[in-house]
């Protein structure tokens, strides 16, 4: 007796999404197409603007804009502040005055209108210690004479100090005397230049209506 033959159901392949409504496994076959020259130009577009693009996400920060800084403008103004402190810190303006007139104070008290330094003399003792040098001075007055005044260089010295000591807030109107030397005292250079500085002192002294009228001078020249 023969057997019939069997019939085998064709194989059926199953989707990985599932069946169909009526539960039986179906397969979608696609079929694979070759990429288009416009695609390929499309995904390398997309990966270079990926590579230019900051990864900000990775510190777990989120992407922020930077704003636009604003433009600067370098402006100069005047300084009204500067020119008010100037304006209140003006020093006071310098007055001119004329004494020249007989009956002002001050002109009352210059009685002298130059001196001059003519001459010194070498005065030595019959051993030749204690030498000094007197130096001879003439005084003209305003009223027309002369004065002969005779001095050592010691009392110029003094009369620098007396001055100083009794008008002390006008120092710097009273120049220095020419300097000492024991070495070279009696050298002819020497005395040159010592004879130029008295006479700057004296003229300093005697023309200054300050000075001129005060008993310390006084006891300088009529002493």
């Amino acid at each position: 007796m023969e057997t019939p033959p069997r019939h085998h159901p064709e194989p059926t392949a199953t989707s990985p999404h599932g069946g169909d409504e009526d539960g039986e496994s179906t397969c979608d076959v696609q079929r694979l197409q070759p990429p288009s020259a416009s695609d390929d130009r499309s995904h390398a577009a997309d990966a270079s603007d990926s590579l230019h693009q900051p990864n900000n996400l990775d510190n777990g920060h989120t992407p922020t804009t930077t704003p636009d800084a604003p433009p600067f403008f370098h402006t100069r103004t005047v300084s009204t502040v500067s020119y008010q402190s100037m304006k209140q810190h003006r020093p006071a303006p310098i007055l001119l005055e004329d004494h020249s007139e007989e009956s002002h104070e001050q002109t009352q008290a210059c009685w002298a209108q130059s001196v001059t330094v003519d001459d010194y003399i070498l005065v030595t003792g019959a051993t030749g210690i204690g030498a000094y040098v007197v130096w001879h001075c003439t005084v003209r007055t305003l009223a027309g004479g002369d004065m002969a005044v005779r001095k050592r260089y010691s009392e110029f010295d003094r009369l620098r100090t007396d001055l100083v000591r009794s008008f002390p807030h006008a120092e710097a109107m009273i120049p220095p005397l020419p300097r000492k030397s024991v070495v070279s005292r009696f050298r002819p250079d020497f005395l040159a230049q010592r004879k130029a500085g008295l006479e700057h002192f004296v003229n300093c002294i005697l023309l200054n209506p300050e000075f001129a009228a005060s008993p310390v001078l006084k006891d300088f020249v009529f002493t």
